[in-house]
């Protein structure tokens, strides 16, 4: 937490400076750029969750010999998906003539970019597999202290070195030193945590023959991280080839609030979704539904304390960071609120269907894609931004809150799903109410924001004010939130 909040502020702050210094277009270049290799990364084929998954029980029964096997089988199949990025990728920067045709800087600078974004992924398949071993056991501090850390010290030194110079290619050289670093970093400190792991390459392609129920999870998976990647990767790729590369700048900037405070919000929660894998195999049905609604109500009154503030906030915000030219139109914000709220609470829902390796469902994503993408193009057409990030609304209402709560109570919890949406509807129900009364509250007394000190008054008072309204009323109709009051007095009353 204290690694991703000194994170958050430096990234606002470098933000502007790259922006002033690089410009729109460069920042938009970046952004594409990475959109790019989203997709390239789909060929990663959903072998880390499936991985991840497989891992929950060996470290629950300390059954090192097995885990020793699963990272062995990660470690032969993601080189060999590493160097079909490699390869793909090469071929996708052959067409960057014509890509990247109309920008007004040399395509050197978009090559020594491309590559050094690819270099970095790359190494995650060649020498950071080990990484998925420290999430499933409850470790990610780990991960997160060294990629927070390093790049806290690249974003100060970036900045420093763009004030001064003005210059592409030292900023890109920067990310490149961070990755090879990262890289030499983690594999030590794997070594550190885990000194009995080790990596015996003759026995590899026995394993993939041992393990064919392992190889069919990856096979559903990778449908499911295709769905995900067009949900989540497509809107700057569409933004830059149907509106421009500069629009792609304005959607990062809110892009970077929301996904950077959603970030923040999950690092919050790192080690549940391990916790939940350990829970599921541990198998009490009763205390399975107990936490499942506790973590349900939780993520409910986080999203619903962040939408009720960010709506007042976060246009002042843009205002004081970059200036007024980046606001963009209200309905934009909104749907980006919408789709924050949503992907926060569909974790608790994600997590205890990847622990009960729930992933037969292939056509989900495939239809979720197909809605996502198909309406976001057509709706950009009519209502620009706003009609991709409705887009991907749509897709999240059908899929992601309607079939996969039923997926997850008919195959996992083995319930009826009415039981579910009564619960679903109260927490929805809660917040409709505390948002409409701040609202109201807010709308009569709210005063110009024109100064950073007048944003943090405002932000304390709003935060108060939704605390103060949502609190009694999400306790007082939700169960669950009532249990984990009760567990988190406890543990603090324990702790004192």
């Amino acid at each position: 937490m204290f690694f991703h909040i000194l994170f958050l502020f430096a990234q606002f702050f470098s933000r502007k400076i790259f922006l002033e210094n690089l410009g729109d277009e460069f920042m938009g270049l970046t952004g594409t750029l990475q959109s790019f290799l989203k997709f390239l990364n789909l060929a990663e084929l959903g072998i880390g969750t499936a991985i991840g998954v497989s891992l929950y029980k060996p470290i629950l029964e300390s059954n090192r010999s097995k885990i020793n096997e699963l990272i062995n089988f990660f470690g032969y199949v993601y080189k060999k998906i590493g160097i079909l990025i490699l390869f793909i990728g090469f071929t996708l920067s052959l067409f960057f003539p014509l890509i990247f045709g109309s920008i007004t800087f040399s395509l050197v600078v978009v090559y020594f970019a491309f590559y050094t974004f690819l270099f970095g992924q790359c190494l995650n398949f060649f020498f950071n597999y080990h990484i998925f071993l420290l999430e499933a056991d409850q470790k990610n501090y780990i991960i997160t202290s060294y990629s927070k850390s390093l790049t806290l010290a690249k974003i100060i030194i970036q900045c420093f070195v763009i004030i001064i110079y003005k210059n592409f290619y030292l900023w890109i050289l920067l990310e490149l030193c961070y990755f090879i670093l990262f890289s030499i970093l983690l594999r030590k400190r794997v070594s550190k945590e885990y000194p009995w792991l080790k990596t015996n390459k003759s026995i590899t392609k026995s394993i993939l023959k041992t393990n064919s129920e392992l190889v069919g999870k990856i096979k559903q998976i990778s449908i499911h991280k295709f769905g995900s990647f067009v949900t989540n990767g497509t809107d700057q790729i569409l933004i830059f080839a149907f509106i421009s590369i500069e629009s792609v700048a304005f959607f990062g900037n809110y892009q970077l609030i929301f996904s950077r405070l959603l970030q923040l919000i999950n690092t919050s929660f790192a080690g549940t979704g391990a916790g939940i894998g350990n829970l599921v195999a541990e198998n009490n049905k009763a205390h399975i539904k107990r936490v499942f609604w506790e973590m349900m109500s939780l993520r409910f009154y986080i999203a619903g304390v962040l939408f009720i503030v960010l709506y007042f906030l976060v246009d002042p915000f843009i205002v004081l960071w970059l200036g007024e030219k980046y606001i963009l139109n209200q309905n934009v914000l909104f749907l980006f609120l919408i789709n924050m709220f949503v992907m926060q609470i569909r974790i608790p829902v994600d997590h205890f269907k990847d622990a009960y390796s729930l992933f037969q469902d292939v056509w989900a994503p495939i239809i979720q894609s197909i809605i996502n993408l198909g309406l976001s193009i057509i709706l950009l057409r009519y209502y620009g931004l706003a009609g991709i990030l409705a887009g991907t609304l749509i897709a999240f209402v059908i899929i992601i809150l309607i079939w996969r709560p039923y997926y997850l109570y008919k195959f996992g919890f083995k319930d009826d799903i009415w039981s579910y949406w009564k619960e679903f509807l109260k927490l929805c129900i809660s917040l409709i109410v505390a948002f409409f009364i701040c609202n109201l509250i807010m709308t009569s007394i709210i005063k110009s924001i024109n100064s950073f000190y007048k944003l943090i008054i405002s932000g304390v008072e709003i935060s108060f004010l939704s605390i103060f309204i949502y609190t009694p009323i999400i306790y007082v109709w939700n169960e669950g939130f009532r249990n984990v009051s009760k567990r988190l007095y406890l543990l603090i009353k324990k702790k004192r």
